[in-house]
């Protein structure tokens, strides 16, 4: 059976997260794309040393031992943009069992089923568009890894994930330095905290995140 070279998927790998970026935040495209990827995706990141998930799943942990008085088994999680499920096989080996998660397409989320550490997961959500089916205030966290990295989704998409989660619970985000140095994001953070929806509670800056790039990951309270 021929295999690609490593050199290959990093091409690879390169080249379809240069055409995500140039596609901003439009749904259809970004599903196409998504989904016709899906298939070698875990691979292509995992030769470009795709740590994201891990730290968002390790911030998650602390946050957890720090703050959430319930055992992780008890804790509501939600994956928000969760693909094929990189984040929620993180969260299960620290020992995360009540995971949800959402993504943009079918052939990511079928992906994600797969990995047998979602309890539900939701196609077809898009964070720029209306507000998601998702009830108010129903995870204690939720971790959102990628999608604020290549522009698909618009800064005010973080409005819609504290949305969901409940008062004092958590948000946890990476940005990449690209999407910071080309967004809002930051303003958005701001307008959130003076109007009383959002604190900041952590920020590692300029984090290893995948190949030479670096993010910010951001660690959100709900306020009550």
């Amino acid at each position: 059976m021929n295999t690609p070279d490593r050199e290959t998927v990093l091409d690879q790998s390169a080249r379809k997260r240069t055409e995500i970026s140039r596609l901003e935040a439009d749904a259809g495209r970004l599903a196409r794309v998504y989904g016709g990827w899906a298939s070698s995706y875990d691979l292509d990141v995992s030769c470009e040393n795709y740590c994201g998930p891990i730290v968002v799943a390790e911030l998650a942990g602390a946050v957890q031992t720090a703050y959430l008085p319930r055992g992780r088994g008890a804790i509501t999680v939600l994956d928000a943009g969760c693909g094929t499920g990189l984040v929620g096989v993180q969260l299960s080996r620290l020992g995360f069992r009540l995971i949800d998660g959402f993504d943009l397409t079918e052939e990511m989320a079928e992906k994600a089923r797969r990995t047998g550490v979602y309890c539900d997961i939701q196609v077809d959500v898009d964070l720029n568009g209306a507000p998601s089916k998702y009830p108010s205030a129903s995870y204690d966290i939720t971790v959102c890894c990628g999608v604020f990295g290549l522009g698909q989704v618009r800064p005010d998409g973080l409005r819609e994930l504290a949305r969901v989660t409940r008062p004092n619970g958590f948000v946890i985000a990476s940005t990449s330095k690209q999407y910071l140095e080309a967004t809002s994001f930051e303003d958005e953070v701001q307008h959130l905290q003076h109007t009383g929806v959002v604190m900041p509670a952590q920020c590692l800056t300029y984090g290893r995140y995948i190949a030479d790039e670096y993010a910010h990951y951001w660690v959100f309270r709900i306020v009550p």
